[in-house]
């Protein structure tokens, strides 16, 4: 890819793209408001297909429990959304053992040859909001994954914050590591310090997304249960995380964010540090989020009938 087209992918896209989605829906509460954000913007984004993504904590025993579970809440949401025939598949049942070795799986297999049927020129737009595995197999298995696709990927913190110990990137740094060397045009969507700003509270949820449909209502209550469960009695607000990597496609005029075009990305390391050597790829930074203007758009396309 020539450095005019690679620049050209890191910006904002123009007309109707191409997208699959690769989540770890089941992990926490803001995968599913992404689900269907992405879902409800049909004069932009193409879906062709989502992938369950791995993830442990308390909610899971294991990646690959994980990602079981994340199947099981995407086609839970695509039932709420009344969507058929959507593509979803099981991914990785690990992380990668090496950053030389992928984990064979539905989603890694799709994407290695899905690709074939795109070019630099006309990409194929992964967004990534779980751990990258699935990726960075794909990567493994094709590497014309990182010329046929731009990556949007919620993952790491800000290059100001103390560390990169961000549950999407720590889980698996080494497929953290594959995608940023590879190439591939990257958009970065660091957490702390930058999607921290995108927030919502229990009377948000109550008032703008109960009662209007079948996913908001599920939307707003599955947030206030989980949030409720450790706050209680308190004033909360929850981060919706995700929603700003699909947003990313739709921030045409930089209406809901604002990013640079770093001339190289620094390499997230096993120290949970980035590395002071920068890859030699640029990537698409994002530094602010616009945080009304995008609540607004999530709760017009979700909450419509």
């Amino acid at each position: 890819m020539n450095n005019e087209q690679l620049m050209k992918n890191l910006r904002v896209p123009s007309g109707k793209i191409d997208v699959v989605l690769d989540t770890d829906a089941y992990n926490e509460i803001d995968d599913q408001f992404a689900i269907a954000y992405l879902l409800r913007a049909p004069e932009k984004l193409s879906v062709k297909a989502i992938y369950a993504a791995p993830f442990k904590n308390n909610k899971s025993k294991g990646p690959k429990e994980g990602m079981e579970k994340s199947y099981d809440e995407i086609i839970k949401l695509l039932s709420l959304m009344k969507i058929e025939n959507m593509l979803t598949l099981r991914g990785s049942e690990s992380y990668l053992p090496s950053e030389s070795e992928a984990v064979i799986s539905d989603a890694a297999r799709d994407l290695a040859e899905r690709v074939k049927n795109y070019t630099p020129e006309k990409p194929l737009y992964v967004v990534a909001i779980g751990a990258i595995t699935n990726v960075a197999s794909a990567i493994l298995l094709n590497p014309d994954v990182a010329k046929n696709t731009v990556v949007v990927w919620l993952g790491g913190h800000a290059l100001h914050y103390h560390d990169t110990n961000e549950f999407n990137m720590k889980q698996d740094i080494a497929a953290a590591r594959v995608v940023y060397k590879s190439g591939v045009p990257l958009v970065i969507l660091p957490c702390c310090g930058v999607v921290t700003n995108f927030t919502l509270s229990k009377p948000e949820l109550e008032y703008w997304f109960m009662g209007k449909n079948e996913v908001s209502d599920y939307l707003a209550k599955n947030a206030i249960a989980e949030a409720e469960v450790y706050a209680s009695g308190k004033p909360w607000t929850r981060v919706i995380w995700d929603v700003t990597a699909v947003a990313w496609l739709l921030n045409d005029n930089d209406v809901f964010m604002n990013g640079r075009i770093l001339p190289k990305a620094y390499l997230p390391n096993y120290d949970n540090k980035y590395e002071e050597e920068p890859t030699g790829h640029p990537m698409n930074y994002i530094y602010y989020i616009k945080r009304d203007a995008l609540m607004n758009d999530m709760v017009r396309r979700i909450t419509k009938d």
